[in-house]
């Protein structure tokens, strides 16, 4: 993505399948073809990648929120696609190449950001559309949010990294469970299991999201980062390495304008300013 495209989206435009637009320190991403329940295209996958890249580069960004266009956050792989090519019979090797040059692209960009990312579910979550959702850090869903893990009903398996980032989240059985049957699970039950965070009336969804990244926005930038880094870190190593890398960025945080800041700020009972340095 060209500067030119990324100082287009930050104030506010429509690129591809793509709706995005900038509030405060906050990026808004919507998944924008509603006529198809925001199934994912080609130009959907590498406008979101292009524009991942860009916010995590950008130093006046500090938070990223994903949601969908319409009564739908998304639905998915285009299975009209698909249905196209088993006209074409692509080879295996085709196939392969293509999940992993083009699908795979939105996971890979997704564990280069380093800011918060968050995924406002504002309808149906489905097959690739759940394991998007899955992908970002936190998920706060609209009361009429659905999600399913549905890639076996119409005979695939999980495409997008759902087989990685569900059973994080649900563990192994209940991962198993949802990816073997792709039964529908309400916002409240998946607010039970803890795929969402948070629950809110459809018409508050993006309002209490975007308040929610606004305040992530007001924090120090560094410290966000590093802790995100420490904890998805965590999660593949031992005890002891982690708190050895702790040990290390704790010395690099404690050496920041913004620690001092915040010291500053307690002491002084005032709000404090964070500036990223």
């Amino acid at each position: 993505m060209t500067v030119r495209a990324y100082q287009d989206i930050k104030k506010g435009t429509q690129v591809a399948d793509l709706e995005l637009s900038k509030q405060g320190r906050v990026i808004v991403a919507r998944l924008n073809r509603p006529e198809k329940k925001n199934a994912q295209s080609e130009e959907m996958l590498e406008t979101l990648v292009d524009a991942l890249r860009s916010a995590n580069e950008d130093p006046e960004v500090s938070c990223f929120v994903l949601t969908g266009a319409g009564d739908a956050f998304c639905s998915g792989g285009d299975l009209g696609r698909r249905s196209n090519e088993l006209a074409a019979v692509p080879t295996p090797l085709d196939r392969m190449d293509r999940l992993h040059a083009i699908t795979h692209r939105v996971a890979r960009a997704v564990e280069e950001f380093e800011k918060p990312l968050i995924a406002a579910v504002n309808g149906a979550a489905v097959g690739a559309g759940m394991d998007l959702s899955l992908m970002c850090d936190i998920r706060f869903a609209a009361k009429s949010a659905r999600f399913a893990e549905s890639y076996i009903r119409v005979g695939l398996i999980p495409g997008n990294g759902g087989c990685y980032f569900l059973p994080r989240i649900v563990g192994i059985a209940k991962a198993l469970e949802l990816l073997w049957t792709g039964e529908f699970l309400s916002a409240d039950e998946a607010l039970e299991l803890g795929i969402v965070t948070r629950v809110y009336d459809d018409e508050q969804l993006m309002t209490e999201t975007l308040a929610f990244a606004e305040r992530l926005a007001e924090g120090p930038p560094i410290q966000q980062r590093e802790i995100k880094k420490l904890l998805y870190q965590s999660l593949n190593t031992d005890l002891r390495t982690s708190l050895r890398a702790v040990s290390a960025h704790m010395a690099v945080v404690q050496s920041t304008d913004d620690y001092k800041e915040a010291i500053s700020a307690f002491k002084e009972r005032r709000k404090p300013i964070f500036k990223g340095r």
